[in-house]
């Protein structure tokens, strides 16, 4: 079994298209990371994951994350930035939160792997005996730097379904599928920041 992380976006709910079309046992896996912001991980996007999971049939969870994603990426973030740092919070999220979590709150569920909408690559190498993080074949959306920090375990049992796929090759996929959410925005910007300056984010946010 595969559980797939459904952030309510065109590119998740896509993978969890192409697993299910490869006949994959696929269940879905939505994480509520933060409450106030109107893109990314916002409940709206969280029911968007749900109308996505309901319409391919899939088995559908979410992992209330909002006090670990709030430790471990919000306040670091803050912290930074006002230390006149230039923060990046999405290496923080994907390697502390998501794909840590993810793993195990899978493995719960009865699922051995996991899948992301990332635009990477993942392929184990014989000689060298270690699983190798690579670029995605569509250059403009490559997101294998973000996901730098993830460890051979956590390689070991990552998909990633669009590595080989194009932005507009997915986009033709999620509207054949008929998907609620082929035709949704992308979000641009940090997610828990977003349509707010940086400079104003941080100083109304408590730092501990």
């Amino acid at each position: 079994m595969i559980a797939v992380a459904m952030s309510g976006g065109v590119d998740s709910s896509t993978a969890a298209v192409l697993l299910k079309e490869q006949g994959e046992d696929v269940v879905g896996l939505s994480m509520q990371l933060w409450r106030d912001n109107g893109r990314c991980c916002s409940l709206d996007d969280i029911w968007d994951a749900r109308r996505v999971a309901t319409h391919l049939g899939l088995p559908f969870y979410v992992l209330n994350l909002e006090k670990e994603f709030g430790n471990t990426v919000v306040e670091p973030f803050v912290s930074s930035y006002l230390r006149g740092e230039t923060p990046s919070p999405c290496i923080l999220c994907n390697n502390y939160v998501k794909f840590h979590h993810l793993v195990e709150k899978a493995a719960q569920v009865g699922a051995d792997r996991v899948a992301t909408g990332h635009y990477a690559r993942v392929r184990y190498d014989e000689a060298l005996g270690r699983w190798l993080l690579l670029r995605g074949k569509d250059r403009n959306k490559d997101q294998s730097y973000f996901l730098f920090g993830l460890t051979q375990d956590q390689l070991s049992k990552t998909v990633f379904p669009l590595g080989e796929l194009t932005k507009p090759e997915v986009r033709e996929i999620a509207r054949r599928a008929g998907l609620p959410t082929s035709d949704k925005a992308e979000s641009q910007e940090i997610c828990f920041v977003e349509g707010k300056s940086y400079a104003g984010f941080s100083r109304s946010m408590p730092v501990s």
